[in-house]
């Protein structure tokens, strides 16, 4: 999922650079005009988090698709998905020697991933704090947004495993224990996200900026008011059921609520990018944001693009590693039998 995101996240800066064909002038590469990027530029930044991100997230995820892959190349009928199975899997045999270095870089790859999604997030969010813009120049925005990226990502993720769990059968697998989990993280990354509204309007109000008040007078009152109302609805409001075990053990309900959080999240961004634009220092440059079809037309073309390529993963590889499903069937099986109808479908 995460790969798939990062494929549709990278055409915007490519797209809002207004000389899209010039994109490569953001990489660092060697050059006879000696014209290097601007390192003190936040898009800039992203270039680097981003692609940094991508990078890390799909080594991890090839890393621990090739004992898979080894055994597609092993069962491949056709001679040609047993070809490309076989270079991907990159000579794998089951040797200890490959078990080794496989569960060491998986190892590695895991510790950096995990350090990398803090960093990623908070180099997203400069982009708005060494701005100037009142609703922007906030310090609380890195962690503000770690956790908005973690609650947001936790929704998407049952917003998916939710009815591939029941169209594919996979009760087994994902469990309700899975989806309660999920959905206390989910829980709790919403109440910090919740704490970063309440530090803005605190912030706005102790702050003495008169600027500072009329953008959140403006949020909540202004052109955009319903974006922010319909924002706290499904970013505080909605979550709160998730208190109750009934709602967090209901696949149903879960789902209903993840896709109301994923909502929510999306009007965050709204509500963070126009209103502070649509109403900046000059009342003689305010003006108000109304999307054309071609904002529609990317918008909802990055879905189908996500869609297309999760599909596709669905189609030709294990949706779940066959690997470890093997590992915990000898486990099941010491503990007299528990788990062990999942492990005989791997």
């Amino acid at each position: 999922m995460t790969i798939f995101a990062v494929a549709c996240a990278g055409m915007y800066p490519i797209l809002h650079m207004g000389r899209p064909w010039l994109a490569y002038w953001l990489l660092p590469y060697p050059n006879t005009m000696s014209l290097f990027p601007q390192f003190r530029s936040p898009l800039l930044w992203d270039v680097f988090a981003v692609s940094t991100y991508a990078t890390v997230s799909a080594l991890f995820w090839f890393v621990g698709l090739i004992p898979d892959l080894a055994t597609l190349r092993d069962r491949a009928q056709n001679p040609v998905a047993r070809m490309i199975f076989g270079m991907l899997s990159l000579g794998w045999r089951g040797a200890a020697s490959h078990w080794h270095r496989y569960e060491t870089a998986c190892l590695l790859l895991a510790g950096l991933s995990t350090p990398l999604v803090l960093s990623v997030h908070t180099v997203v969010s400069f982009d708005f704090t060494i701005g100037i813009i009142p609703g922007w120049h906030a310090t609380i925005f890195p962690p503000y947004f770690v956790a908005g990226a973690i609650y947001a990502g936790f929704a998407m993720v049952l917003i998916i495993s939710i009815p591939l769990r029941v169209v594919c059968r996979l009760e087994d697998f994902i469990t309700e224990k899975h989806l309660t989990n999920m959905a206390s993280i989910m829980l709790a990354t919403g109440l910090i996200v919740c704490f970063g509204y309440a530090m803005e309007a605190f912030f706005a109000y102790y702050s003495g900026n008169l600027y500072e008040r009329f953008m959140l007078v403006n949020r909540m009152f202004g052109q955009y008011g319903w974006a922010y109302w319909c924002l706290l609805l499904c970013n505080f409001l909605a979550p709160q059921v998730l208190w109750f075990k009934k709602f967090r053990t209901s696949p149903f309900w879960l789902f209903v609520v993840s896709l109301i959080v994923s909502v929510g999240m999306w009007l965050e961004r709204f509500v963070i990018i126009v209103t502070s634009l649509a109403n900046d220092f000059l009342p003689s440059s305010w003006g108000q944001y109304i999307p054309t079809r071609w904002d529609f037309a990317t918008f909802l073309g990055t879905i189908g693009l996500f869609v297309s390529l999760l599909f596709l993963f669905l189609r030709f590889l294990p949706m779940i590693s066959m690997y470890e499903m093997r590992s915990l069937l000898p486990a099941a099986k010491v503990n007299g039998g528990k788990g062990a109808h999942g492990g005989g479908h791997a």
